[in-house]
C-alpha cells in the first residue's frame, strides 16, 4: 500500500483517480454525444423522430442521476469503494459495448449497464478522492479542483474524438471507441491498485463521532468541491433557525434544480439538433458537446478569482444570490438561442438556396404544407412512408447535399416514390421551400454556451455542499436523496424536447428561457427569507 508521507503533498493515487475519471468520462460523453443522432441516423441508425429520440434520452439521463443513490449506499455498506467502482467500470464497458451492436435490444441493453454502471461509479470515484485524506486536510479542495480538470478534460475530448471516428468510420466504430476508453480507465484503477488502497481503508476507519463529508461529483461543474466545514460561529448561526424554515429553503432550491437540469441538458438533445441541422459549420452536431466543457475550463478559474476578490472586500454575494444571477444567465442564454433562430427563421427562401441547402420534413413542415394548400392525403403518404428496412423514407430524414447531388434532389426523388409525377411537379417547390434548413453562424452557439456555463458555474457548484449545510442533522440523508430526486426529475423534463419538431425553434428557446427567467424572479422575491433561513451561506 502506498502512503504519502508528507502531508504538504497530494498523494499519488489522486492522479491514478484523476486518471481513471478522465478516461470514464471520456466514455460516458462519447456515448451522450452520439446518442441521440444515432437513433436518428436513417442508415446506420433506427430513423427515429426527435421525439421518439429526446423522450430516450430524457429517461435515461433520469435513472443515471438517480442510480448513484444505490451505487453508494451499496459502497457504503458492502462492498467498498473501489470494488464498486470496478463493478461500475465493467457494466460500464458492456454498455458502451453493446451500443456498437446494429440492433434496438442492443440499444436497450446497453441503456440498462451504463445505468447500473454510472451508480456504481459516479459517486464512489469522487468519494475515494476525499477519503485520501485525513479529515480536515486542508488539501482536500484542491485535490477536487484536479479531479474535475480531469472530468472536464475527459467531457471535451469525447466529442472532438467521436467527430473525427464517425465521420470516417460511422457510429458504431465510435462506440467501440467509446468502450476502448473505459478499458484503459478500469485499467489504470487496476494496476495501480496500491496507489488508492488507503481510500477504502480511511473510509473503513472512520469513527462514528466524525460526521462523514460529502464527496460527490456533478460531472458539469466544479460541484465535486467538498462542502468545507462550518466554522463554529457559522454553525451556530444555523442551528438556530427553525428546521422548518431550513426544508422549506431547500424545497426553493430543489424546484431551481429541476428546472436548471431541464434546461441546461438540451445540450445532448435539441441543441445538438440545432448544431446539426441550423448551425453553418462543415461538421455535425456531436462536436458541439465541446463547447460546454470547454467553457467550464476556460471560465472557472476567472470566475474563482472574482468571488475570492469579492470576498476580501467583504462584497461576495450570498449562495442564493449566486443562484439567482446563474438562473438568470441561463435564462439570456436561450433568450439569446431564440433570438438567433428567430434570425435564421426570417431568412428570405427562394429557389437559388436550394441546389446547396439541406431539408427536413417534420411535423412543423406538415402544418406548414397544409396551410400551403398540399393535400392532407398526400401529407399522410410522406408521413407514413418507410423504406424496406422500416425505416422513414421522407419524414425526419435530413436531405444534405454529397459529391452524386444535392439535398433538393434527393428530397424531389423521395417524394417521387409517394407521390404522382403531376403531384412531384406541382408542389416540390413548396416542399422545398418549407422545409429548408437555414444556417446561421456557429458563434451564436458558441457564445450561447458560453453565457449558459458562466450561468451553470454560479448554480451548479452549490449543490450538495448547500444541502450538507443547511439541511437539519436528523434529516440530512433524507434531504441529500431530495437533491437526487430533484436531478433526476430534472433531467426526465429534458423531454420537453418531443416540441421541437412542432414549435418553431425560436419559441421552443423562448419557453426554455422563460423558465429560467421565472425561476430567476423567484430567488429574486424570495432573497431575503432564503438568506435568513441560511445564515451565513
Amino acid at each position: 500500500m502506498s502512503n504519502n508521507a508528507d502531508p504538504k503533498k497530494h498523494p499519488k493515487g489522486l492522479y491514478v483517480l484523476f486518471a481513471t475519471e478522465m478516461w470514464e468520462r471520456f466514455s460516458f460523453y462519447s456515448m451522450l454525444a452520439l446518442f441521440t443522432l444515432y437513433l436518428q441516423d436513417p442508415v446506420e441508425g433506427f430513423s427515429w423522430t426527435p421525439a421518439q429520440a429526446t423522450s430516450l434520452y430524457a429517461n435515461y439521463l433520469m435513472f443515471v442521476y438517480a442510480s448513484p443513490l444505490i451505487g453508494g449506499f451499496l459502497a457504503d455498506k458492502v462492498l467498498g469503494y473501489r470494488k464498486a467502482v470496478m463493478i461500475g467500470g465493467f457494466f460500464f464497458m458492456a454498455g458502451h459495448g453493446l451500443l456498437s451492436i446494429p440492433a434496438m435490444w442492443a440499444v436497450y441493453a446497453a441503456l440498462t449497464c451504463l445505468v447500473i454502471g454510472n451508480g456504481f461509479f459516479k459517486p464512489n470515484v469522487s468519494t475515494m478522492v476525499g477519503n485520501l485524506y485525513p479529515e480536515g486536510s486542508h488539501l482536500k479542495d484542491r485535490a477536487y479542483n484536479i479531479f474535475y480538470m480531469g472530468i472536464n478534460i475527459g467531457a471535451f475530448l469525447a466529442p472532438v474524438v467521436m467527430e473525427v471516428v464517425k465521420a470516417n468510420f460511422g457510429f458504431h466504430p465510435a462506440f467501440a471507441v467509446a468502450a476502448f476508453g473505459m478499458v484503459i480507465s478500469v485499467g489504470i484503477l487496476w494496476w495501480f491498485k496500491s496507489e488508492v488502497e488507503r481510500a477504502d481503508e480511511l473510509a473503513q476507519t472512520r469513527t462514528k463521532v466524525e460526521e462523514p463529508t460529502i464527496q460527490d461529483v456533478d460531472d458539469d461543474t466544479v460541484s465535486d468541491l467538498p462542502p468545507a466545514n462550518l466554522d463554529e460561529q457559522a454553525a451556530s448561526l444555523m442551528a438556530s433557525v427553525p428546521n422548518w424554515k431550513r426544508v422549506a429553503a431547500l424545497i426553493v432550491i430543489f424546484a431551481i434544480v429541476i428546472v436548471f437540469w431541464m434546461v441546461f441538458h438540451q445540450n445532448g438533445s435539441t441543441l445538438t439538433y440545432w448544431a446539426n441541422d441550423n448551425t453553418d459549420w462543415n461538421v455535425s452536431g456531436i462536436i458541439s458537446n465541446a463547447i460546454n466543457p470547454f467553457w467550464v475550463v476556460t471560465l472557472t478559474f476567472p470566475l474563482v478569482w472574482l468571488w475570492k476578490y469579492l470576498d476580501d472586500r467583504g462584497k461576495e454575494p450570498s449562495t442564493p444570490a449566486k443562484m439567482g444571477f446563474g438562473m438568470l444567465l441561463v435564462a439570456c442564454s436561450f433568450f439569446f438561442l431564440s433570438y438567433a433562430a428567430f434570425v435564421g427563421e426570417s431568412q428570405q427562401v427562394d429557389s437559388s438556396l436550394f441546389g446547396s441547402g439541406s431539408f427536413r420534413v417534420n411535423e412543423r413542415v406538415i402544418s406548414y404544407l397544409k396551410d400551403e394548400g398540399v393535400p392532407e392525403d398526400l401529407l399522410n403518404k410522406v408521413a407514413e412512408a418507410k423504406n424496406e428496412e422500416g425505416k422513414n423514407l421522407i419524414l425526419e430524414v435530413k436531405f444534405e447535399k454529397d459529391d452524386k447531388s444535392s439535398g433538393a434532389d434527393k428530397l424531389t426523388e423521395a417524394l417521387g416514390k409517394v407521390a404522382s409525377a403531376e403531384q412531384v411537379t406541382q408542389f416540390k417547390d413548396v416542399f422545398l421551400e418549407k422545409s429548408y434548413q437555414f444556417l446561421v453562424s456557429p458563434w451564436w452557439l458558441i457564445i450561447g454556451y458560453g453565457i449558459v456555463t458562466l450561468g451553470e458555474l454560479m448554480l451548479s457548484p452549490m449543490g450538495l455542499s448547500l444541502v450538507s449545510k443547511v439541511a437539519p442533522i436528523n434529516i440530512r440523508g433524507l434531504m441529500m436523496g431530495g437533491w437526487f430526486v430533484a436531478t433526476a426529475i430534472g433531467n426526465k423534463l429534458t423531454m420537453i424536447g418531443i416540441y421541437w419538431s412542432i414549435w418553431k425553434q425560436s419559441s421552443f428557446f423562448l419557453v426554455l428561457g422563460l423558465c429560467a427567467f421565472a425561476m430567476a424572479i423567484l430567488l429574486a422575491i424570495l432573497l431575503k427569507p432564503l438568506k435568513k433561513a441560511m445564515p451565513g451561506v
